[in-house]
């Protein structure tokens, strides 16, 4: 062997410039947001436009709408965990508090717009693929943690389980059909504050069914 070829430094990968990185925010960011007020299936052009690149930039950075999707569940799952862990963290300085913590992390989950996680619900998205394995375990184990935190202080009913509270806010921080109804998305928090009046003990009357598990509702 060649003693300069043998000598030689070895290059480092390069690092994605900063307008790179912020473009590829700036998709995710975008996706997020179209794909709680329209579904998944938005075009990628109209997912560019809003976020302001060019439509060889979204592929660029994502190789096909599968890629995008993915991210943008796994930027809003880690970001929903965080908060909850966060309410965690609340609720175990003060037991008193941990209602309260567990009504600021949903408040918070839906300025995340929690309904972006939508797409693992359907057939034909990947829910057990290596990216997201570490996060959905996360999440789940961090809002299971918030809750029973809440019930164990005797202030979350008893008959509520975590994939009950997914659902709700899945449902409620996402716009009703049509560009018409998304003026009605100022409203959320007024609705969720409601909704969490709702899960307090003693509870008003019986619900009908059981506690639906996230595994509920990945069984589809």
């Amino acid at each position: 062997m060649d003693s300069a070829t043998a000598t030689a430094p070895r290059r480092r990968p390069a690092r994605p410039r900063a307008d790179a990185l912020r473009n590829r925010e700036r998709i995710v960011a975008a996706a997020r947001e179209m794909f709680v007020e329209y579904g998944s299936e938005v075009p990628l052009d109209e997912v560019a436009r809003r976020a302001g690149v060019g439509n060889a930039t979204v592929y660029r950075h994502f190789a096909d709408r599968a890629e995008l999707v993915r991210q943008v569940v796994l930027s809003v799952t880690d970001r929903v965990a965080d908060h909850a862990e966060e309410g965690i963290a609340a609720a175990d300085a003060d037991a008193d508090a941990a209602f309260g913590a567990l009504r600021t992390f949903v408040h918070a989950a839906a300025d995340e717009r929690i309904g972006a996680l939508c797409p693992m619900l359907q057939a034909g998205f990947d829910p057990n693929h290596p990216d997201l394995l570490d996060a959905r375990e996360r999440i789940e184990r961090s809002i299971e943690g918030l809750m029973a935190r809440a019930r164990a202080a005797g202030q979350l009913r008893a008959d509520i389980a975590v994939g009950d509270l997914m659902v709700a806010l899945s449902q409620l921080t996402r716009p009703l059909p049509g560009t018409a109804c998304l003026s009605m998305d100022r409203f959320v928090h007024r609705h969720l504050q409601l909704f969490m009046d709702g899960l307090m003990a003693p509870a008003r009357s019986e619900l009908p069914g059981e506690a639906a598990t996230l595994r509920d509702l990945r069984e589809r």
